[in-house]
């Protein structure tokens, strides 16, 4: 019968919490996540943290760096431009993924999804510092770094979950990956 008295709430249950309750502890998650990626220094704690996946800073990341470069694409082509990063990243996500569990990599697929998701941090700030100023030596300098950035901090996560004797099948598609996305940024 409904008797209209409200119904008890699970412990943790955030039906009834406000909406900007929801989206402080999201955008603290996602800022948890970026610092262990910016960070790699604290490795026990970044892989307990990371872990528990999410996809909303991947989404986010991704949409940011799908935007930076589609504003720089040619008149007419700004569209494709963001609907092939897009595929791009989330596509070569899930390539890596599959890849590390048909190595038998101990992994969920969202959870390395979320890895390598975060780790495009440093491609999206290149991409936007890439934006401020057009020297092919700057732009090769600061791909360089954020190619080296993205590719190690992911690097560290993915190669404790793979046996050791096959870190370098792991890793090669995990280097590919984040060199198209740096390519993408350094000739945008």
């Amino acid at each position: 019968m409904l008797t209209g008295a409200p119904l008890p709430s699970a412990p943790g249950a955030t039906l009834d919490e406000p909406v900007s309750e929801t989206l402080k502890r999201d955008l603290r998650g996602i800022a948890v996540k970026l610092k262990y990626v910016l960070l790699p220094r604290e490795q026990e704690t970044a892989i307990k943290e990371l872990r528990k996946w999410d996809l909303w800073g991947p989404l986010l990341l991704c949409m940011v760096l799908s935007a930076v470069l589609s504003a720089t694409a040619p008149q007419g082509q700004s569209s494709l431009v963001f609907a092939a990063v897009f595929v791009i990243v989330w596509g070569g996500a899930a390539v890596v993924t599959v890849n590390a569990q048909l190595l038998g990599g101990n992994v969920s697929f969202f959870q390395s999804v979320c890895v390598l998701g975060y780790c495009v941090f440093p491609i999206v700030l290149a991409s936007l510092l890439c934006l401020l100023w057009y020297n092919k030596v700057y732009r090769l300098v600061v791909c360089g770094l954020s190619f080296a950035w993205a590719t190690r901090a992911s690097v560290v996560f993915m190669s404790q979950l793979v046996n050791p004797d096959r870190k370098i099948l792991a890793a090669f598609p995990v280097f590919l990956f984040y060199a198209v996305l740096t390519w993408l940024a350094f000739i945008s």
